[in-house]
Order: structure tokens, then C-alpha cells, then sequence
């Protein structure tokens, strides 16, 4: 699998549906992201956003239909490609999934885990070297926060924690970054910065973006494109300039009956699916 760092991945799904306990997360799903290219994923809780990112980075199998990146099946994927897939694929969790007593510098370089073994990773952990120091460090001058480099996790501020989660994912040297909601839990000026950052990287760095959002104002300004989600389906998949305030407010509207066929979206791991 061929998704080294400094080449952007594309992903494509073909009519995925994703089932849990005979509910729908996903249902027929089609699906294409290029090669750089920086999508934003909309729609209300329950719409099925965080079990189409898991999608992308082999995290979960759908049902049916096919998840392809690089034009590769997942499905047909070895363990050995389906982790140097993961290994490529930066993924900012809406929970963050930092570890809270250990130091910054730690955490982000845990974001490359998935490239070291047994034994680097614990002697990267335990006694990083200079090289890798210095490249932790310019990665956190690049969010904002260089000077916490040595400051354990559970002492910094919401959103520095979010940052600590960025920088590691950018350590990884990622052919694509997937954030679940990376903002939801900051103040509006803090997700703006936030998403303006994720944007500015994807651009600048060429790898390809694709974030779930709740907030469609920032969707609007910063994402060009634009997929809405409703009950495990895709309502939309436009340019974000060409989706009226109509469109955006039926996404989110409830209406008996609108669903059907959905009673309820689970999440990938079996629980209902508030807040994805």
C-alpha cells in the first residue's frame, strides 16, 4: 500500500452500507475524496459522520460495498498494507485519545507508533532523540503551543489539548488527515483557528482533508466542499458555495417519517451515534 509521506491519498466508496445489531449507520453510500482535496462532512447527530470516517482508514469494514484508497480494496488488503495504511491516515478523534500523564512531546510522537517497533517506540518514548525533538517542537511552533512541549497532557487547556492531538497527527507524515468534530469542544474563536489551521495544512502540504463538522458557518468558509449526511445517506455532495440556507436547514430539521427505513445510527462500535 503505497501511501508514503509527501503523497496525498484518495479514497472512493462504492454503495457501502455499514450494519450493527440490525441498525443502519450507513446505508448505500457513494463516495469519491482526490488526492488532496479538503472535504467537510455535515448533518445532524445520528447522520452516521464518525462511522463514514472510520470507513477511511480501514477502522471498520463495511457490510457491504467496497472503501478503496489508492485504488486498493481495503477488504483485500493484507494486515501488513492495512497497517501501513493507518500509519498514513492522521486521525484527530472528537475525544482526542490523548494519553493525560504523559508529556506533550510524548503524545505527539506516539503518533508514529504505527511506523516504529516494539523496541523504537519504547526508546523514542523513554528517550527521544534530538532529531525527533526538534521535529515534535516545530510541529507544535506550527499550532501554536512550542512552548508546552514538555508539559504533561492533563495540565493544558482544552484547546491546547486539541492542538497536542493535530501535531500528532501531522507526525505521523500523514498521505491524509481525518478530524471527527475536532472543534466541538472550543469556543468559537479557538474552532475557527482550529479549522483555519487543519485548511491552511491540507493546502500547504498537500494531503488530503476530510472533517465532520456541526458548525456550518466555518463548513461554509473554509471547506470548498460540502457532503451532508441524513440518516446514514448522502442528501448533498456539492460545492459549498452552491448550497442554500433552504438545503442546510432541511438537513438539520426533524420531520416524522423523514427517516424511515433509520429508526435510530449507531455508532461503529455498537452504541447509538449522538454525536456523530
Amino acid at each position: 500500500m503505497d501511501l508514503h509521506k509527501g503523497r496525498a491519498a484518495d479514497f472512493q466508496l462504492d454503495g457501502v452500507s455499514l450494519e450493527r445489531r440490525g441498525v443502519h449507520a450507513l446505508a448505500e453510500v457513494d463516495l469519491e475524496i482526490g488526492a488532496g482535496e479538503a472535504i467537510g462532512i455535515v448533518g445532524p447527530s445520528g447522520a452516521g459522520k464518525t462511522s463514514l470516517l472510520n470507513l477511511l482508514n480501514g477502522s471498520v469494514r463495511p457490510t457491504s460495498g467496497r472503501v478503496r484508497a489508492r485504488g486498493r480494496a481495503l477488504d483485500e488488503l493484507s494486515r501488513p498494507e492495512l497497517k501501513e495504511l493507518r500509519a498514513h491516515v492522521g486521525f484527530v478523534h472528537q475525544d482526542l485519545s490523548l494519553i493525560p500523564n504523559l508529556r506533550v512531546s510524548q503524545n505527539v510522537m506516539s503518533g508514529r507508533l504505527g511506523h516504529w517497533g516494539f523496541l523504537e517506540s519504547l526508546r523514542q518514548l523513554l528517550r527521544p532523540s534530538r532529531a525527533h525533538l526538534d521535529e515534535v517542537h516545530r510541529l507544535l511552533d506550527r499550532v501554536g503551543i512550542p512552548e508546552k512541549i514538555f508539559e504533561r497532557v492533563d495540565r493544558l487547556s482544552g484547546g491546547q489539548q486539541q492542538r497536542v492531538a493535530i501535531a500528532r497527527a501531522l507526525f505521523q507524515g500523514p498521505a491524509a488527515l481525518i478530524a471527527d468534530e475536532a472543534v466541538s469542544s472550543v469556543d468559537p474563536a479557538r474552532a475557527r483557528a482550529t479549522v483555519d489551521l487543519l485548511t491552511r495544512i491540507s493546502r500547504e502540504e498537500g494531503i488530503t482533508l476530510c472533517m465532520s463538522l456541526h458548525n456550518l458557518e466555518l463548513a461554509r468558509e473554509f471547506l470548498p466542499r460540502l457532503v451532508g449526511l441524513r440518516g446514514g445517506r448522502v442528501v448533498f455532495d456539492r460545492a459549498s458555495d452552491e448550497i442554500d440556507d433552504d438545503e442546510f436547514a432541511s438537513l438539520y430539521t426533524i420531520e416524522a417519517g423523514l427517516d424511515a427505513g433509520f429508526p435510530s445510527v449507531i455508532d461503529v462500535n455498537g452504541t447509538r451515534d449522538h454525536d456523530t
